[in-house]
């Protein structure tokens, strides 16, 4: 069983990650002010000493720790560690990202030294970002010095400072968001905030990306005033013996669902796996690292296109590094491939297909004919992760701790500029791709190096569906009179900026499964589901096929032919690959004819599955571009 400290954004997304297995799990708050939708996991609330810790975890069986705490919750980490190591259990820390230090801010290791920075500083007039739990430690200063405090608009916080002795009058207040959420409002509120109180400087912890570390900071650099920053504690904390605890670092949704899999195997079902995107850019960095550093570790971390990191094992032979395609529990021909990778110093960055990567020959890809067949995204990944080793490069010491906690030697590494030249290849590739799509795309001599967020999430038709049907049910219980279901990421993001104001509760993804979606929402009678389509899918539900998936329909060239007289438009198409090359092709004149008769073929056969409730068609190029732009 596994137990989930929360009550942050990263608890929020821990519960998003758990529920995708389906299996019972136990979420823990202070408090009940966190507002987490939960279908599999038990929410406890109430504040836990050491003793209840461990017999809350002896009663309920649990084996694996979620340590998804505030990072200056260092008494909870502390005795988090001392519970896991009295029950045997394993921890996950799962912590924020981190954007890199900026040298040009104050940085502080404690509030004792802030105080004294700030007193050497000359600054009389302070605006304290670090809540309300500080204000007693902060005494010293206020006392002496006009400050005022930001804290959040709750009946709590008042009390706290009012017990703290604060001065109600130098109180301001805001409303906690989630990650992401509105930043430039966030962003822009602190500056008025600044305009309006004209400090000298702010006061902030180093939060995190979670916790509008960025945007605070961004806000005084435009005002012209000193950001002072309160360094996050090191994890793990000091405590007795923490290396009998067996710990897990990750940052991000990817890296939880996979040390949960390692960890606990049970827990899932099905177990994930890396792209092939992931393997190379593993590759890549191994080698590089050997290349640069002299070093050889047994994994590396990889930065995945969310930002966050995880660690991926890789091996070494000569004149390259290596990674094994891992496909989890994906029916994934790839599985077990070499990916390899050797790189060396150049003039320019570059990345290059060896022997067994496709080349595209046909337009209509992320690159032209004769390019190898890897993806934008893998190379941006491979790009962003080699360029993160120049920069642990840095003057602050022969050591520092990189991604993840990695101690990092950089006394060995000599990485006097950024131009890699990296070549990747795969042996069995070109024997492997005669089993896959790609002769059919035009992509010859091997395979793609692809991947959009670098990790496998493992197909079985049925769980997809049932987890669906969860998010459906989720969804209605959200409130929300309008549930908007969408194909994956891209397109989620696209339909949140149209429906700015909707729970994210309210958003679910159908992936291929557009018929059985649609009859859930008749059967769950939600009165108003809007469907976010792009052109791939589209041009396939137009023609009737209400399950989209490559390996069951394949793009119907005629009936494209017949929308496109439809509309007006005379396009030859017999060289095209991929339905979103038509948004290039089409007369900029007939760009809003074409959407319409698209939407309306669409309509013909999703309409009739939802008989009593109020059906809005979207379609959305890459863009993020929507037609009818006016739908509601």
């Amino acid at each position: 069983m596994v137990l989930v400290f929360g009550g942050t954004t990263e608890g929020r997304k821990a519960v998003e990650v758990l529920e995708e297995a389906g299996t019972p799990y136990y979420y823990s708050t202070r408090s009940d002010g966190q507002q987490v939708e939960l279908v599999h996991g038990i929410h406890l609330t109430g504040d836990m000493d050491v003793p209840k810790m461990v017999a809350c975890c002896r009663e309920h069986g649990i084996r694996l720790i979620v340590d998804a705490a505030h990072p200056f919750a260092e008494e909870l980490h502390r005795n988090l560690l001392f519970v896991a190591r009295h029950i045997g259990a394993a921890i996950i820390r799962y912590d924020r990202i981190y954007p890199p230090r900026d040298e040009t801010l104050v940085w502080c290791r404690d509030y004792q030294e802030a105080m004294q920075k700030l007193e050497a500083e000359g600054i009389d007039r302070l605006l304290a970002l670090t809540g309300v739990n500080n204000i007693g430690t902060l005494r010293p200063y206020w006392e002496r010095h006009e400050c005022w405090f930001r804290i959040l608009n709750r009946r709590l916080s008042l009390l706290l400072a009012q017990k703290a002795g604060f001065p109600e009058d130098h109180l301001v207040y805001y409303e906690k968001r989630q990650e992401g959420e509105h930043s430039s409002e966030m962003e822009d509120e602190t500056q008025t905030l600044i305009a309006q109180l004209q400090p000298q400087a702010i006061l902030t912890k180093e939060s995190g990306l979670s916790g509008g570390f960025c945007e605070k900071v961004e806000a005084a650099k435009r005002a012209g005033i000193k950001v002072f920053v309160i360094e996050r504690p090191l994890y793990p904390p000091h405590t007795p013996n923490p290396q009998h605890v067996p710990i897990e670092y990750v940052n991000g949704p990817h890296g939880l669902r996979r040390a949960v899999e390692h960890l606990l195997p049970p827990f899932y079902p099905l177990h994930s796996g890396l792209t092939t995107g992931t393997c190379a850019t593993a590759a890549a960095v191994a080698a590089a690292r050997r290349l640069l550093c002299g070093e050889t570790p047994s994994e590396v971390p990889v930065i995945l296109p969310n930002g966050e990191t995880i660690r991926v094992p890789v091996g070494y032979a000569v004149g390259y590094a290596f990674c094994i395609k891992e496909a989890g529990d994906d029916p994934d021909v790839t599985n077990g491939l070499e990916i390899r990778a050797s790189v060396k110093q150049a003039d320019a960055f570059e990345i290059l297909g060896g022997e067994g990567v496709g080349r595209f020959t046909l337009p209509g890809f992320d690159f032209p004919p004769g390019e190898p067949a890897i993806n934008k995204a893998p190379r941006e990944m491979i790009r962003q992760n080699l360029e993160q080793l120049s920069t642990l490069n840095s003057p602050l010491g022969a050591k520092r701790r990189s991604t993840l906690g990695e101690l990092v030697n950089l006394s060995t590494c000599q990485l006097v500029n950024f131009q890699l030249s990296t070549t990747i290849s795969v042996p069995e590739g070109r024997e492997i791709a005669r089993r896959t799509f790609n002769p059919r795309l035009g992509i010859e001599g091997g395979i793609s190096i692809i991947g959009v967020s670098g990790i496998v999430k493992p197909f079985s038709e049925e769980a997809f569906i049932d987890s669906i049907h969860k998010c459906m049910e989720v969804a209605r219980a959200s409130g929300s009179d309008r549930v908007v279901i969408h194909s994956g990421a891209k397109s989620a993001g696209f339909l949140q900026r149209h429906y700015p104001d909707l729970p994210q509760q309210a958003f679910v993804e159908y992936g291929n499964y557009i018929g059985e979606t649609l009859k859930m929402a008749a059967d769950l009678g939600i009165p108003r589901v809007t469907l976010g389509i792009m052109l791939g899918k589209a041009v396939k539900l137009a023609a009737g096929q209400l399950d989209t998936h490559s390996r069951r329909t394949t793009m119907d060239k005629d009936f494209i032919r017949q929308m496109l007289v439809e509309s007006g438009c005379d396009v030859d198409i017999k060289d095209i690959t991929l339905a979103r090359e038509l948004w290039a092709m089409l007369p900029p004149g007939k760009v809003n004819a074409f959407a319409a008769t698209v939407i309306r073929h669409c309509s013909i056969h999703c309409r009739p599955l939802l008989p009593n409730g109020l059906l809005t068609i979207l379609l959305i190029d890459d863009e993020g571009h929507v037609w009818p732009a006016s739908a509601t």
